[in-house]
């Protein structure tokens, strides 16, 4: 319990003599004491650099004293009269140094000792010029004309005490300059800076900062040009009458360092649009397995160090051949033993038609079978047999073989005495044909009243 008490003790001792001790600062209304020595700078008692002051003084033998009060005022400032400034709080110290100058500027000191109860008279007055500013590197230069960057080059500096170079950039339109980025080592002497805006004016400047942090005068500006996109392309086209492909032309680009073309692709015209090929051609055909495939394109120069044009605002629009349309079914009749399909059409790619007759055997199976390259608008068909239920659809094919869609389907049923089988002779001399073995689809369905079967209702 004693040393508890004890240590208690002690803590509160240190810290009340501590306070008391503080940090003295001289009085408002201080009283002179006209027998304490004065501060005497010694024969070479100041000593300058670009950014501390320091001085050194006689010791002070008289043990009343506590320690020097220093006084400061800065010659270039408006405000230039003198101020406290820093307190050293023993006499036994001989040196101070006052690392908050400037470089090239003056300033004035003067001291006073003191004692617990009084002041000195203040000592003769010194002034002081700090050094000025350390120079830059003595060479900077700039490489133009590079994609989204700018190479930055200079002369390492001559001096060793420097320790990093700081880059400062800005642009143009901005009126301060903004520190880029600190370089470590004296020996280095070149800087890219990346992720540039295009075809864009940028300045730097470098300062090189010492190993005691003095940061010397900025180089000289120094301008750079980033290298511009690609020009546009212009007077694409597509084209819209081709079967099953699309092809796309546009004009070739002037740039001296090409590298390829970029083909986009979209469903429609403000579409996302995607990277369908890369070619140094400028034409492109687009293949596809479908009739009346429809698309827009848009096109981009891209140069060897990767720019790629500008592509958004220009697009063309393409499509293959549609199917040519469906033949309109006029008339389906019975003539002694053969029967007479006839249809009309107006479009005018139709070079041929194919008729597509089915025969029913039973309800889940048929007979199916093709008749190729009808040139009219008329079909006889002698093959036919009584009792029997018969499916005709027409379709048109143009001169790509482009094929319809089917007209509508008709249904004629043959009585109990119509219809033969043909001869021999006849089926020679009948349209090219091939069997097609499908069940029968539900699909609209033409029913030739007049032929009826209706023997069997």
């Amino acid at each position: 319990m004693k040393l508890l008490n004890l240590v208690t003790f002690l803590i509160v001792l240190i810290l009340t003599f501590s306070g008391c001790l503080g940090n003295p600062k001289p009085s408002d209304t201080p009283v002179i004491d006209h027998t304490l020595p004065l501060v005497t700078l010694t024969a070479t008692g100041t000593f300058v650099d670009m950014k501390a002051v320091a001085f050194e003084w006689n010791s002070i033998k008289d043990s009343r004293v506590q320690g020097i009060y220093v006084y400061k005022k800065a010659l270039d400032a408006l405000d230039n009269e003198y101020k406290f400034h820093h307190t050293v709080k023993n006499r036994f110290v001989t040196h101070y140094v006052d690392d908050d100058v400037q470089p090239q500027s003056k300033y004035s000191y003067y001291f006073k000792t003191f004692t617990k109860d009084s002041e000195s008279k203040q000592s003769k007055e010194v002034t002081v010029e700090t050094l000025g500013s350390l120079e830059s590197i003595s060479w900077i230069h700039v490489v133009q004309n590079m994609p989204k960057s700018a190479k930055i080059i200079w002369r390492p500096h001559t001096n060793q005490i420097v320790e990093k170079y700081l880059i400062e950039r800005k642009t143009l339109e901005e009126d301060q300059w903004s520190e880029l980025i600190t370089i470590n080592g004296r020996l280095y002497a070149e800087y890219i800076d990346s992720n540039l805006k295009d075809n864009f004016v940028y300045k730097y400047r470098i300062k090189v900062i010492t190993y005691n942090g003095i940061i010397s005068k900025a180089s000289k500006e120094v301008k750079v040009l980033t290298k511009p996109l690609p020009q546009q392309i212009d007077k694409i086209q597509a084209t819209d009458n081709l079967a099953k492909k699309i092809r796309v032309t546009w004009s070739k680009t002037n740039i001296k360092d090409f590298s390829h073309y970029n083909i986009y692709r979209g469903n429609s015209i403000d579409d996302n649009y995607f990277l369908l090929a890369r070619t140094a051609k400028t034409e492109l055909i687009d293949v596809f397995k479908e009739d009346g495939e429809d698309y827009f394109y848009r096109i981009s120069a891209i140069d060897k160090d990767g720019l790629e044009s500008n592509y958004e605002t220009k697009s063309a629009h393409g499509k293959t051949l549609s199917k040519p349309l469906s033949p309109s079914l006029v008339e389906v009749i019975m003539v002694g033993d053969t029967l007479e399909i006839s249809w009309s059409s107006t479009d005018a790619r139709i070079k041929s038609y194919i008729v597509n007759k089915t025969r029913k055997k039973s309800w889940l199976n048929s007979i199916s079978e093709e008749f190729l390259n009808i040139r009219a608008t008329k079909f006889i068909d002698k093959a036919i047999e009584p009792s029997t239920t018969y499916f005709y659809e027409i379709f048109s094919v143009d001169e790509f073989s482009i094929k319809s869609q089917p007209s509508i389907q008709v249904k004629f049923t043959t009585r109990k005495n119509q219809g033969k089988l043909p001869s021999p002779k006849e089926k020679k001399s009948a349209p090219i044909l091939r069997n097609i073995s499908t069940p029968i689809e539900k699909k609209d369905v033409i029913q030739v009243m007049d032929d009826l079967d209706v023997s069997s209702l």
